[in-house]
């Protein structure tokens, strides 16, 4: 009997362990916030121009001239979209890897967050490869392989988030549409890594493909930014894959959304219609401070201070209630 009890105990525990040992890595060790963060490095789709991203992290002091991490504390985050329409995705990809374990070492951190172009990579979709970007992979083949879950870079860009929130301020690749403002950061994350390539991935209104926030004006902005402001306890949005018409980073509701996508890709202009390539420009925030950043300036952001739902909401009030108001009686 006693044997039988420790047989069926031992079973136990292996199954148990088992289990446990199966659960994906990313599960157990998905984190989606931080706080506390002193300096945040934002950069924008870098569409495989390595030389673009180099630039950015050495104007804000985030790696040396050997590509080395001195940033300390800093975190740096990417929106999304480091491959597709650019040849050099490999090499962009291979530096953030690097950076990872040297920023961790350092009490920092590199946040390489999935774009819409990524995602669709590791689903098949290569209508956006650039037309040499396979070639330093090996080839198509050997491209299609390092894309899958198994593959070093489809495992690795698996493990990222796709939406996260540092202090007071959620970063993500196209910005929320009001159908995913409500959701949690867990629910987003898990859905997207979870299906890539479909559902939430394709979704024309879903975190890594709108234009809600990009393209609206003010009043269409808040109508995702209020209840996100609420639902996540946040003054600000992050976000890159729309290229702002100036090609510098711009600022909608009062800085409530900040737009990062300056179209920096030197293959931006590539295409028949398509502006010459934006700037290096990126987003530095340093002790509650915003700043746009090239390897010329540094130029300080008249980013609202304190941006909260009660104000956001007033401003829609008036907006939509009290001048109709007002000229009613005129």
């Amino acid at each position: 009997m006693k044997k039988n009890l420790l047989r069926l105990h031992t079973l136990l525990v292996v199954t148990i362990l088992t289990l446990v040992a199966s659960i994906p890595l990313w599960a157990a060790e998905r984190q989606y916030e931080w706080s506390n963060v002193s300096r945040i490095v934002a950069v924008g789709d870098v569409h495989g121009d390595y030389d673009q991203m180099v630039k950015c992290l050495k104007a804000n002091g985030v790696i040396d001239d050997n590509n080395k991490w001195i940033g300390g504390k800093t975190h740096l985050v990417q929106v999304g979209d480091i491959m597709g329409r650019g040849p050099d995705s490999k090499k962009a990809m291979d530096l953030l890897m690097d950076l990872e374990s040297q920023a961790k070492d350092a009490g920092g951190a590199v946040h390489a967050l999935i774009g819409n172009n990524d995602a669709f990579m590791l689903r098949g979709f290569y209508q956006n490869l650039y037309r040499t970007e396979s070639e330093p992979y090996g080839g198509m083949d050997a491209f299609k392989k390092a894309m899958t879950a198994e593959g070093k870079y489809g495992k690795w860009i698996r493990a990222h988030n796709t939406v996260i929130k540092i202090n007071d301020i959620l970063f993500l690749h196209a910005g929320f549409s009001p159908k995913y403002a409500t959701m949690s950061l867990q629910t987003i994350n898990n859905n997207i890594t979870e299906s890539l390539g479909r559902d939430i991935v394709e979704d024309r209104d879903g975190p890594l493909s709108t234009r809600h926030m990009g393209e609206g004006d003010d009043n269409k902005v808040r109508e995702a930014l209020l209840p996100a402001i609420k639902n996540f306890g946040i003054q600000h949005i992050v976000i890159g894959h729309t290229t702002t018409p100036s090609q510098v980073i711009e600022l909608k509701a009062n800085g409530g959304v900040i737009m990062i996508d300056v179209g920096m890709s030197k293959t931006n202009s590539s295409k028949p219609g398509n502006p010459a390539a934006g700037p290096a420009m990126s987003l530095l925030i340093e002790n509650g401070r915003f700043y746009a950043v090239t390897p010329e300036e540094k130029k300080e952001l008249m980013v609202k201070k304190n941006v909260s739902e009660n104000a956001m909401l007033q401003q829609y009030l008036l907006l939509h209630v009290r001048l109709p108001l007002v000229s009613a009686h005129l």
